[in-house]
């Protein structure tokens, strides 16, 4: 027999307990990274989490024969769905044991859930945070995961979900390459010379996290305009945004940071980090008591480096602030002396993106899918 346990958030054991389960999961799963178990716990805080300052998500863990066997949340997004005329219910922490009807019972309480708040549609994986990871990893299961932004889940998922009666919504691509194979043409970097040049536009460096965080809050005012035409997107709170920024300066190598500015204002941005996943799988997801030394560590050691969020405003897509980008980008990776290069979760809806790099030279090595369905 099935049972659907919600989660008391307000008791640490419990919580622990919902972050636990992934960790027995992949135990033996070389392939996962784990996330870092304070990041976790802090989206169940109610008291100290942004999200919960206008909208609302219950946690469940399905039991079996004594054991967790799965979990699951279930999230509105208040300012989401009026900001898009919505009435959507996400999912997302979603990990299960291969069991149809462990699957099937998990969303059958969020189902409920949701309709009993008047909700139409269950829409994910999209969880509460803009650093979280979109959609269900359905192809490129062998294939290294790189940092926790990045979802993971066994090849079974993807035959739960259709039996479930969910749909594609939308593609979400990774792509990897060998750094030595990359070469933007060099029309790129001419246009990105003539901006220069003109000194319209400028791209602002840092050698410290502390010159970064003189800019983190412009930086995070560009980053929740650049997104606005994406399906995905709402306005973030100001503490949505402190958070955003918080996260990425985290374990940040402060030089592949890069910003775009006109003026004072920022209107661009590439966020490249060290990859540090094989620190993390070291560590369990644990900081202490020497996680966060072997992650310092590996910060210098590690020869690849993922490109996860980048961003340019609207009204100067197409004025030269794209080919700074790209040529910012590749001098950045050279410098390092990175082997390989990723830049992940690209929407299939980014059709220019999508093909600038497969041009440049990047194969699509990961695929996630974030589903829906109507209830």
């Amino acid at each position: 027999m099935i049972t659907i346990h919600k989660i008391d958030t307000s008791s640490k054991t419990q919580v622990r307990r919902f972050v636990q389960f992934p960790f027995d999961l992949y135990r033996q799963d070389r392939i996962w990274v784990p996330p870092l178990r304070v990041d976790a716990e802090a989206q169940l805080d109610r008291q100290k989490f942004a999200f919960y300052e206008h909208s609302d998500a219950d946690f469940f863990v399905a039991v079996m024969e004594g054991q967790d066997v799965g979990r699951i949340a279930v999230i509105e997004n208040r300012r989401y769905n009026q900001f898009q005329g919505t009435r959507q219910a996400q999912f997302y922490f979603f990990e299960c044991i291969n069991d149809q009807n462990v699957a099937n019972a998990l969303f059958e309480r969020s189902f409920e859930w949701a309709r009993g708040r008047g909700l139409d549609t269950v829409v994910g994986p999209r969880g509460m945070s803009a650093v979280d990871g979109f959609g269900m990893l359905i192809d490129g299961f062998d294939q290294p995961q790189m940092m926790a932004m990045m979802n993971y889940n066994p090849p079974y998922y993807v035959a739960m979900m259709e039996t479930l009666g969910f749909t594609k919504k939308v593609d979400y691509v990774s792509c990897l390459g060998r750094v030595e194979q990359i070469q933007f043409p060099e029309r790129i970097h001419q246009i990105a010379e003539r901006v220069r040049q003109r000194g319209t536009l400028r791209v602002q460096r840092f050698s410290s996290i502390r010159e970064l965080k003189a800019w983190s809050g412009r930086i995070g005012q560009a980053y929740n305009q650049a997104y606005i035409h994406n399906w995905e997107y709402y306005p973030l709170t100001d503490r949505e945004i402190t958070f955003v920024v918080k996260s990425l300066l985290t374990v940040a190598d402060p030089a592949l940071f890069k910003i775009i500015v006109h003026g004072e204002e920022v209107v661009g941005f590439v966020f490249a980090f060290a990859d540090i996943a094989r620190a993390i799988q070291r560590s369990r997801g644990r900081l202490l008591p020497f996680g966060l030394l072997d992650m310092l560590l590996e910060l210098r050691r590690t020869k690849w480096v993922s490109l996860n969020v980048v961003g340019i405003l609207p009204e100067y897509q197409g004025r030269g602030g794209n080919a700074l980008l790209y040529s910012e980008i590749e001098r950045t990776v050279r410098q390092r002396k990175f082997e390989y290069a990723a830049i992940y979760q690209i929407a299939e809806t980014a059709v220019n993106m999508r093909r600038d790099l497969a041009k440049f030279g990047g194969l699509a090595y990961k695929n996630h899918r974030v589903y829906t369905r109507k209830i």
